[in-house]
């Protein structure tokens, strides 16, 4: 299993303490020396001392550590405001960790499929495991950095550590390949890959909730200048027309497929008007601003800017496939990336189409909510998958 990336999305409670603390202790001298010396460099590389990676005796519980570990480790071992993090494990295995203000994951992605082709199928290691080819002499030695951390200053690092792990200690993260079937199969029944997920990720929602919330997905706008991200609202009439006609026993497999069709239409109609500028959620978000400029009170926006996206989804989109021949290189295949829950009481789901017959998957929640559990979400979507192909096995049978 190839190393794949996570990031931890910034929490505005560390924010003012840190900005207070910056201000009053490294805001001169040798501490001001040395974190420009760090917030200057390209990224940050953690050298960990835990052993992580998939184990084919363990898969489940290996996934969901490497998860967690990429995701936060213990805290202090990543550098969260940094553009990225390496992150080299004990055991070779080796990671990312991204914030996520100045890029989004695909840019990220593809700078990671890149280093690990050309590190493993152009640049390669000698017999004795180093490197191949020769040393730059030029490259100067590593510099230990020099700090002066006074005791009150101590007692922030302290407070700020055991808020980061309680947060990171609340994170209940689900990492699995789901090897069932992959998008070879599912274009062979003339759907599109992405609303096949979408709309099974409606369907685990309602089994393991039993109620409908609003879904966040995320679009590129990349077909703009600087475009980064819009919302697609994945559930929609016609999504929980489709679900709400799976969980009746009275269903057709026939009206079941009927309206499945028309539920991907919509979703791939929705995606197409994010990914061309015609969403919706941006322009809300320039007329909050706005408003905030002028002044303007508006519940409207107060609202529907209020509510909490208990799903929110995002596809990792396997970019520079050529670089990976999976039939001949299994062991490279990869497992996407994942992120942490956006609200108390939802799941965080990203998920990777990797060739013809793999989906991996990420599923996020917290342990303090009540109403979520990340691995039974799991189990009830790849029951979802499963439910949902086989009703193109059944219509067609039915046909001959």
């Amino acid at each position: 299993m190839s190393p794949h990336s996570c990031r931890f999305d910034s929490n505005p409670c560390f924010r003012v303490p840190w900005a207070k603390c910056r201000q009053a202790y490294f805001g001169r001298g040798k501490n001001k020396q040395s974190l420009d010396a760090v917030e200057k460099a390209a990224f940050f590389v953690t050298l960990d001392e835990t052993e992580q990676g998939y184990r084919k005796e363990d898969p489940d519980a290996s996934m969901d550590s490497y998860a967690k570990s990429l995701l936060h480790g213990r805290c202090f071992d990543r550098w969260f405001d940094k553009s990225f993090t390496f992150i080299a494990f004990k055991n070779g295995k080796i990671g990312m960790n991204a914030e996520h203000s100045w890029a989004d994951a695909p840019i990220v992605a593809h700078l990671w499929e890149y280093v690990l082709a050309m590190d493993s199928f152009h640049l390669g290691y000698a017999e004795d495991g180093h490197c191949k080819g020769d040393p730059n002499p030029n490259i100067p030695y590593p510099t230990r950095l020099q700090w002066d951390i006074p005791e009150e200053c101590q007692e922030v690092i302290e407070t700020s550590l055991n808020s980061a792990n309680i947060l990171a200690n609340d994170v209940d993260f689900h990492s699995f390949p789901f090897h069932t079937f992959g998008k070879g199969l599912i274009k062979k029944c003339r759907t599109s890959p992405d609303a096949f997920v979408q709309l099974a990720l409606q369907l685990a929602h309602y089994q393991d909730m039993g109620k409908f919330c609003l879904t966040y997905e995320a679009s590129m706008t990349r077909l703009f200048r600087e475009g980064r991200t819009e919302t697609v609202r994945s559930c929609t009439a016609e999504s929980c027309n489709f679900v709400l006609a799976m969980v009746d026993p009275t269903q057709t497999v026939e009206q079941r497929l009927r309206l499945f069709q028309i539920a991907s239409e919509k979703h791939q109609h929705l995606y197409r008007l994010a990914m061309t500028g015609s969403g919706i959620d941006r322009h809300l978000f320039c007329l909050y601003v706005v408003s905030k400029y002028l002044a303007v009170d508006s519940p409207f926006l107060k609202e529907v800017l209020s509510e909490p996206w208990r799903l929110s989804t995002s596809q990792t989109p396997q970019q520079q496939v050529e670089l990976f021949d999976l039939e001949r290189n299994p062991e490279y295949v990869s497992s996407g990336g994942g992120f942490g829950p956006v609200a108390d009481d939802g799941y965080g789901v990203s998920y990777i189409l990797v060739g013809e017959n793999l989906i991996s998957f990420h599923i996020s929640s917290k342990f303090s909510s009540p109403e979520t559990d990340s691995h039974r979400f799991g189990k009830h979507l790849k029951q979802a998958m499963t439910d949902i192909i086989s009703l193109f096995g059944s219509s067609a049978n039915s046909r001959k």
